[in-house]
């Protein structure tokens, strides 16, 4: 399979057009707009901490891996390495789904129950959801999972009969040692 297509029921996409993505759409501002309205007496308080999140926030997608920043006064960025990511999920709500909108969900190892990182605003969710999946495979392939110190220590078979060999004489170390300790015991 071709690393830059998934085989889905969508279309093949474009893993330029996902590196280019760097702000949320337009419609995430109407999404802030109308949630803050269903709190009639408090949206004057609540809009403005959304319109500067809104327009504070930017995504970067490189190589390496994807990073959110935002805020004004209390500034915050989230960075995450694609062979740290594992599991994505879509989320979406009624708003959200008339408008188009969807969220990207993505969690890590690090032991909470919430997301790392929520990429929100985006209408090609399904499309990042997916790019996001073929370069955490592909960073986990190329060693970047739990297994990798292991994996690069032994490449060749040449290097892996050198790395048995060098077992056994260790096992015979300690089976000596042992032997040693037993004799002490007894006498």
């Amino acid at each position: 399979m071709n690393p830059n297509t998934i085989e889905s029921a969508h279309a093949p996409f474009d893993p330029a057009a996902i590196l280019a993505i760097e702000r949320p759409d337009s419609k995430l501002m109407t999404y802030y707009f109308i949630c803050c309205l269903l709190t009639v007496p408090l949206f004057p308080i609540l809009i403005i901490p959304h319109y500067f999140r809104y327009h504070t926030m930017r995504y970067r997608f490189d190589a390496e891996g994807v990073s959110m920043r935002w805020g004004i006064l209390f500034r915050r960025e989230v960075i995450l390495n694609y062979s740290r990511i594992q599991d994505i999920h879509l989320q979406s709500n009624f708003i959200e789904r008339w408008l188009g909108l969807g969220r990207v969900l993505i969690q890590t190892a690090s032991g909470s129950a919430n997301a790392e990182m929520t990429i929100e605003g985006l209408l090609e969710f399904e499309t990042v959801r997916d790019f996001l999946y073929t370069k955490m495979r592909g960073a986990k392939e190329k060693g970047g999972g739990a297994g990798a110190p292991l994996m690069a220590a032994a490449p060749d078979s040449a290097t892996a009969a050198e790395l048995v060999a060098t077992l056994r004489a260790v096992t015979e170390e300690v089976r000596a040692l042992r032997e040693t300790i037993e004799r002490k015991k007894t006498s």
